[in-house]
């Protein structure tokens, strides 16, 4: 949810304005929305570089993932986990949309442990493999927008990783 959206629901839930707290947060979000439509596309135009590098990383970083018997062994299990992360690019490029972590957690982690362990997919390689697409991301990005972006993969890294 928006800066913007978050800000009208809770002052609505209590029945007041916004307080000047609220308003100078809306402020900051307004005026940091080129930024956020910059990163946002230059993660869309890119997305298919991302994702090649980035599981190419993780290829020559866990070969054991697309040897055979591994997780991404095979032409359809290996589309798969391309899936996967085009997808986790798109949840990263909608919170930087929204500002707010929240489409991350709410869409791209509630049960993601629990689906990958029942998949038998390694959650640590899953960690792995955004660290490599946030690497692959953020050098094609200034260093300010890159900045803005890294805390969203953290974000994915950290919850996947506790």
């Amino acid at each position: 949810m928006s800066v913007v959206s978050q800000v009208i629901l809770n002052a609505d839930d209590e029945l007041r304005y916004p307080t000047i707290g609220e308003l100078k947060g809306i402020e900051n979000f307004l005026s940091t929305g080129d930024q956020r439509m910059r990163i946002a596309q230059t993660l869309a135009e890119n997305e298919k570089k991302i994702v090649n590098q980035a599981s190419g990383a993780l290829w020559k970083i866990r070969p054991d993932f697309i040897a055979k018997g591994g997780n991404a062994y095979g032409q359809k299990q290996r589309a798969l986990c391309l899936r996967d992360y085009g997808w986790y690019l798109r949840l990263i490029t909608y919170s930087i949309l929204a500002g707010d972590k929240d489409p991350i957690e709410n869409i791209g982690l509630i049960g993601v442990r629990e689906m990958y362990n029942a998949l038998d997919v390694p959650v640590p390689g899953m960690v792995e493999a955004i660290r490599c697409l946030k690497e692959s991301s953020l050098p094609l990005m200034s260093e300010a927008d890159a900045a803005e972006a890294a805390p969203y993969f953290d974000f994915i890294i950290q919850s996947m990783s506790s």
